[in-house]
């Protein structure tokens, strides 16, 4: 396996070289909006530790994320009213992995609406925010 790179795009938004339209950050992980979002309120969980993805990441990694993922996960379908969520998570370039940086995807779901496909069509950044705005909410609520 490769071995992880610190230059990829999660890494430089780790460290505040990109910006990005946080939810929530901790010790463990920062949960950002997607800029190129398949559905209204699809958001990102990216843990802090250096990993390519679940292949090189650390059990104590995984068991710290995962109570944020469904806290996200949860907060982004309250503040959509979304018909369900979709928790997304791919490794390796054969099965859909494009950043070389261990994140999930939460994408919340709505009944008779197509998914777009990710890193097509501009989503205006007033959107993302108002999005995130309410997803924030959602997680100030506990």
């Amino acid at each position: 396996m490769p071995s992880y790179d610190d230059s990829n795009i999660f890494a430089k938004i780790l460290k505040g070289e990109i910006p990005s339209e946080t939810l929530f950050e901790d010790d463990v992980a920062i949960a950002i909006m997607d800029v190129m979002p398949q559905s209204k309120g699809h958001c990102l969980v990216i843990p802090k530790a250096p990993s390519r993805n679940i292949l090189d990441a650390f059990d104590e990694t995984l068991q710290a994320v995962m109570p944020l993922v469904a806290r996200l996960a949860r907060a982004a379908k309250a503040a959509f009213s979304a018909d369900g969520v979709r928790v997304a998570q791919f490794n390796e370039e054969p099965a859909g992995q494009t950043v070389f940086h261990l994140h999930f995807h939460v994408i919340p779901i709505y009944e008779g609406v197509e998914l777009k496909r990710h890193a097509f069509g501009d989503v205006p950044m007033d959107t993302i925010k108002e999005h995130a705005e309410a997803i924030r909410a959602e997680l100030a609520k506990g």
